[in-house]
């Protein structure tokens, strides 16, 4: 007989609220729904989009000002740490269609 710990997919441990996650809160939220018009929810985006297109944003091949200005002096690591920390929330229900 199988213990249930040998048969149930491992978890993967949630990760850590981000260091630079503030910034990107002002408009996104902390939980990744947004806190103004306009910006997008990143909860629950999938991981590789988020990453690839914080990268974009940061280098500039997606021309957004803002976004460039918030992420420009970020790391690889630091954008991932986003990334994760964004695609790992739970998208909440956000009143009438």
């Amino acid at each position: 007989m199988l213990a249930w710990g040998a048969v149930a997919p491992a978890q993967a441990a949630a990760p850590q609220k981000p260091a630079r996650l503030g910034l990107c809160a002002a408009c996104h939220g902390e939980t990744g729904m947004a806190q103004i018009p306009g910006a997008p929810n990143l909860a629950g985006q999938q991981l590789d989009y988020l990453r690839e297109a914080l990268k974009q944003y940061r280098d500039g091949r997606r021309n957004v000002p803002l976004m460039r200005a918030a992420i420009g002096p970020m790391s690889d690591a630091d954008l991932d740490e986003l990334a994760r920390w964004y695609s790992a929330q739970t998208p909440a229900h956000q009143g009438n269609p």
